[in-house]
């Protein structure tokens, strides 16, 4: 019986000695884990490379513009004078010829590409060098007052303006010349 007892205290004070720690740390997964994830080095690779290799994004001459960046031309301007340039602006209807004798910015109604910078200045030293020329007429015939020197060098001019040129009526209308 006195083995029993020893038996059956050790018994009892076995399990109090012996415990499980509270935290069990695991630094790498189990293999199974390991199987079920799978391996991704080639699409790693793959899209790595991919981030290295810059391509380009097609752009419409809109977005470059919006972007403010003027799209080179197609064709240089060689041996193309203002006047045809003007002419250019007005058969595509982003520059008209206003009732008031001075070409007016139209490019909501622009067809067929934009108003470069350029074109903007052509557009101001056109308008210019008509004031001076009216300025100049006035000077010649002092006696007429500059409105009417205007609308007569207007009308006169209008016939010259190229067939197809966004034009103003009368009536503050725009539209092209017809030929």
């Amino acid at each position: 019986m006195k083995h029993r007892g020893l038996l059956l205290l050790a018994a009892l004070a076995a399990p109090g000695c012996i415990r499980a720690p509270e935290i069990v740390m695991v630094d790498r997964a189990t293999a199974l884990e390991e199987q079920a994830a799978g391996s991704f080095k080639d699409g790693d690779q793959r899209l790595a490379r991919a981030g290295m290799n810059p391509t380009p994004v097609p752009l419409t001459p809109n977005q470059l513009e919006d972007l403010g960046i003027q799209p080179t031309p197609l064709v240089e301007n060689i041996s193309k004078t203002p006047a045809d340039r003007v002419d250019d602006l007005l058969r595509r209807h982003c520059v008209g010829e206003g009732r008031d004798g001075l070409l007016v910015d139209t490019r909501r109604q622009c067809q067929a590409g934009r108003l470069s910078a350029d074109d903007v200045a052509l557009v101001d030293r056109v308008n210019r060098a008509r004031r001076q020329l009216w300025s100049w007429m006035g000077t010649v015939r002092p006696g007429v007052p500059e409105a009417s020197l205007r609308r007569n060098w207007q009308q006169v001019h209008a016939e010259g303006v190229v067939c197809g040129g966004w034009v103003e009526a009368a009536d503050g209308t725009w539209g092209e010349k017809k030929c």
